[in-house]
Formats: C-alpha cells, sequence, structure tokens
C-alpha cells in the first residue's frame, strides 16, 4: 500500500480537488490511503477567528465563521451536485454549528486557551477530509471517511502534541489496515489527533506532512507521496535563485537539514517515521502529474556536486550572553539552554568561546522576557534581522577544503556566525537579512553551474 498526502492547494477548491481524485484513481492498484490539509489559508481563517473571539469580539469571529461556512459549502455543491450535495450539506452544517457555539463561548470567557485553539484549529482538516471522502465517492471511488482522531494518539501538550506511537500504530493496523485490505480507499485529516482520554490536540503547524509518515511508518507502507504545488525539492528558493534546478534524489539525512532550515516543502519532522522503517518519501506536483518529482531515501546515491542545495531561513535573532567574571564556570551553560527551555525558545546555532555564547533563534515576541531572563546570568545583547544561510550535502563528508572555497566566494560579506562540524552534511553561516538574495545567487552560481544529470533534472 502507499500514503498519499495532499496539501491545501491540492484540496483548496472543487477543481483541485477534482485533479487530486484523478492522481488517487490512478493509483488505486497501489492501495493508497489519503491524508488531507486543510483547504489553502483556513486554518489561518481559524485562528483568526479564535483569537477575535478570545478578545471578546464576537462578531468579527461570527463572520470569519461564515465566510468559512459558505466556501465550504459552495465547495461541496461544485463537486457533489445537488441530490448529493442535499444530503450532505447538514453534516457540515452540524460542523459549522459547533464551531459557532465554541466561538461564542470563547468571546463570553474572553480568553482563547492552547486547548480550545486546537479545537478550533482542528476543523480545518476535518472539513476537508469529509468534503473529500464524499468527493470521491461522487466520482466512483469506494472511499471511507476515517476521523483521525480515531487513531493518531498523542499526549497532551497542546499546539504541538507529541504522536504516542504505541497507541497510534495499534489503532492504525486495527482500523485503517482493515480498510485498505477490503478495497476502500481511507480518506484522514492531517496535523489532527487525540489524547487517550479522547481530547482533540493539533501535532503543530505542517503537521499533515507528519500524519502522513505516520500512516505510512504504521501501516508499513512502500512509499509515501506528498502532493503540493511544486516540482519538487529544488537546489535553492526560486524566488531567491531563478536558475534553481529540481533535484531528482536526495538522501533523508539531507532533506531533514533542508527542510529544517527552511525549505519549506517538507515538515521538518516529516521523515522521521519513514527513516525508521526505510520508506521512501515523494515530493509531488498534484498540477504537473507527469514531473517525477524529488525521491527522498535512505541513502542517496553519489553525487560529483559538492552541495545538494542552499537552504535559507530568515527573520532571525542573534542572542549573545557574555559572562567574563564566570568564564563559563561549570553549569553556565545548562543555565543559558534552561532559560531557552523556561520560554519554549528553540536554538538553530550555537557558537561558544572562553567567556560568550552566541545563539540564533526565531525572531518572536518571546525574546525580551528571555533576554531579561539570562540577564541575571550575564551580559546580554541581541540583534534581529538577521538570516541562516545553510548549505547542505553529503559530499562535505570528504571533502577537504570546501568552507575555503564557500567563503572565499563571500570574501566581501560580512559573515556573523559560522558553524561546520555538528552535521557532517551542512556548512552553516548566520549573514544580515538584506543581503540573502546576492549571497544565494553567487553561492548557487558557484556551486551549481555544472550539475551532475543523476541527481539534478
Amino acid at each position: 500500500m502507499i500514503v498519499m498526502k495532499f496539501g491545501g492547494t491540492s484540496v483548496e477548491d472543487a477543481r483541485a480537488i477534482e485533479r487530486s481524485a484523478g492522481i488517487v484513481k490512478g493509483r488505486l492498484e497501489h492501495n493508497p490511503a489519503v491524508v488531507v490539509s486543510a483547504m489553502a489559508q483556513v486554518t489561518d481563517q481559524l485562528l483568526a477567528m479564535a483569537r477575535a473571539a478570545g478578545t471578546g469580539d464576537r462578531k468579527t469571529a461570527l463572520k470569519l465563521c461564515r465566510a468559512l461556512q459558505e466556501r465550504h459549502y459552495n465547495t461541496a455543491g461544485e463537486l457533489l451536485g445537488t441530490a448529493l450535495f442535499t444530503q450532505f450539506h447538514s453534516d457540515l452544517g452540524a460542523d459549522f454549528e459547533t464551531l459557532e457555539e465554541l466561538l461564542r463561548g470563547i468571546a463570553a470567557v474572553g480568553e482563547l486557551t492552547p486547548r480550545t485553539t486546537d479545537y478550533v484549529s482542528a476543523f480545518g482538516e476535518m472539513l476537508s477530509s469529509k468534503i473529500v471522502a464524499a468527493a470521491f465517492s461522487a466520482l466512483g471511488m469506494d472511499s471511507a471517511l476515517v476521523d483521525s482522531r480515531e487513531w493518531l494518539v498523542t499526549d497532551s501538550a497542546h499546539m504541538r502534541a507529541a504522536p504516542l506511537f504505541d497507541e497510534t500504530n495499534q489503532r492504525l493496523q486495527s482500523q485503517v489496515a482493515p480498510l485498505i485490505a477490503a478495497g476502500k480507499v481511507p480518506v484522514m485529516g492531517g496535523f489532527i489527533g487525540a489524547t487517550k482520554a479522547g481530547i482533540t490536540t493539533t501535532i503543530g503547524r505542517g503537521g499533515s506532512d507528519y500524519s502522513a509518515a505516520i500512516v505510512g511508518a504504521g501501516l508499513s507502507a512502500e512509499r509515501i507521496e506528498i502532493w503540493t504545488d511544486v516540482d519538487g525539492m529544488m537546489t535553492t528558493d526560486p524566488r531567491l535563485c531563478p536558475e534553481a534546478r529540481r533535484i531528482k534524489v536526495i538522501s533523508f539525512d539531507e532533506a531533514a537539514e533542508l527542510a529544517y532550515f527552511g525549505a519549506k516543502v517538507l515538515h521538518p519532522a516529516t521523515v522521521l517515521p519513514a527513516v525508521q522503517k526505510n520508506i521512501p518519501v515523494y515530493v509531488l506536483n498534484s498540477r504537473n502529474r507527469d514531473c517525477e518529482g524529488t525521491k527522498i531515501t535512505a541513502r542517496a546515491p553519489r553525487c560529483r556536486n559538492f552541495f545538494k542545495a542552499i537552504a535559507v531561513k530568515k527573520r532571525i535573532t542573534i542572542v549573545d550572553v557574555a559572562a567574563p567574571r564566570m568564564q563559563l564556570a561549570h553549569g553556565f551553560l545548562s543555565s543559558i539552554f534552561a532559560a531557552f527551555e523556561r520560554h519554549r525558545v528553540a536554538v538553530d546555532v550555537v557558537s561558544t568561546s572562553e567567556v560568550s555564547v552566541s545563539l540564533t533563534v526565531d525572531s518572536n515576541e518571546s525574546i525580551p522576557p528571555l533576554a531579561a531572563d539570562l540577564a541575571k546570568l550575564a551580559d546580554v545583547k541581541y540583534e534581529g534581522r538577521k538570516a541562516i544561510v545553510c548549505l547542505v550535502g553529503e559530499n562535505l563528508r570528504d571533502t577537504p577544503g570546501i568552507a575555503a572555497r564557500v567563503f572565499g566566494e563571500l570574501a566581501d560579506v560580512k559573515i556573523r556566525m559560522i558553524s561546520q562540524g555538528a552535521s557532517e552534511i551542512n556548512l552553516t553561516f548566520v549573514v544580515e537579512e538584506d543581503t540573502v538574495p546576492e549571497i544565494v545567487r553567487r553561492l548557487h552560481k558557484t556551486f551549481f553551474s555544472d550539475l551532475d544529470p543523476e541527481v539534478f533534472a
């Protein structure tokens, strides 16, 4: 069997869903299980109405809700026709009544909690999976709607819940595997799950990719297909460098590094369950189904190019922590990272000297209180408007002098931090954000002008 995940742009309207249905029909002999995201932009709209309700603005929250209801009704109506939609209408209507009631409750209390945020944001995948399952049936497939909260069991860390794999895999085997064995096409919403007590949770933004990988690993799929609106993973962001080219095949390790450092085609955690089961992941374009996309596999073929891709992560802040009197005394580093943990701020790049530590973090509202906490330990400064540039490739393991070639090309660029060695497959450095386009174009011209045809399209 295979797992096919369709992103928001692949289910954004009736035409996109019909296109995705055609792709699934072409895979029926492989016994597909289908995971879908919310329709494009729907999660953002759900979060906006939840925030409005949380401030007591019930009118705005309900207005946004009714606009969303109309969009889903229109899409379902186009797909199902009058007779089928009449039967389906009440089911959708009940979901939106529940959502409106929830928004009214939030507005009355004037408080939005993580648990309630999960409940609101889960509606996107709940609604899209219902519409897609009904559309598949209308288009001649024997589909079966599966509520993901019935099989994806998580802890109770709302908005970023962690799957409990033993329980999840047991439920996949007992609830989803029999449907596939019976020749049905299970349709499930990604991103959402539930605790053992049945309380709705979500596994973080972009989590539908992760859901697909969990299904694939739990059911021992032969492959996992991530259908999106691009032709696959690219050598860099085409918006920064029009000369970017498609990567035909890449290793799990390289893809994970690229995903973490800004390549948005995949959720960073997507590859983890697949790696454990050695299941290949394909990134494909639902608008260009003839393109072979990118294959992500345990071990990619040898490539004559030094790098596979250049990733960029913008909106980065550098936090400098200096303690000349303590000189990095025992426990100093653990105290620093404990502060980051308390404020739930993730660290990307770390550089240390005898008396100071520099770290990069995503720019967010947590940084001022974090800095105030760190100031109890040492002198603290932070600077925003930075970017991380990450060059990834397995050839770094065995290639001497590669850093000299990279930084020789950037001899006139102000480099703030450098990291190499923590990972054998990436070279990472931090620069001013406004220099990124020029840096990426120069590096791409140097390292991707002559491409290995076995690895790049």
